[in-house]
């Protein structure tokens, strides 16, 4: 996936690097995200809830394992429980997150791999590609206001 912004590349980098932005973003109305815990770093994670309407909530780990400033981010997506332990009947995602930036406007190219196919069709069948691109557009929304 590719989506580029009418925004500097600092501040895309922040709205994917800071929690209080992330969690204004990431998730697809009329879920909420929330972060748990944030350690923004190599080696570091990011353990946040997607909350819905009802209060129910599935809570997910993203671990930080390459982390190039403004250029990179390299993770590993999981689903988990309120200690941050994988549920592994869920399927693990592994992002890697490109940033560049030319005449103000900052590009994005996310490539999202899997161990098995079948692990992106279920993915894919939970509602995964529209409810990014939903946060995507909540990005865009949100950068447009700063």
């Amino acid at each position: 996936m590719v989506r580029s912004f009418d925004a500097s590349l600092e501040q895309v980098w922040q709205a994917w690097t800071d929690s209080t932005l992330l969690d204004q973003w990431w998730a697809p109305r009329p879920y909420r995200a929330e972060t748990k815990e944030m350690d923004f770093r190599e080696g570091g994670h990011w353990l946040y809830a997607m909350v819905g309407p009802e209060g129910d909530s599935t809570l997910c780990r993203e671990s930080y394992r390459t982390i190039e400033p403004r250029k990179l981010i390299v993770n590993k997506d999981i689903f988990c429980d309120e200690q941050g332990e994988e549920d592994t009947n869920m399927p693990t995602l592994y992002w890697t997150k490109r940033f560049s930036e030319a005449d103000g406007v900052t590009t994005v190219n996310i490539d999202i791999d899997f161990d098995t196919e079948a692990d992106m069709a279920k993915i894919v069948e939970m509602g995964f590609q529209g409810g990014f691109t939903m946060g995507l557009n909540n990005l865009e929304e949100l950068l447009e206001k700063a």
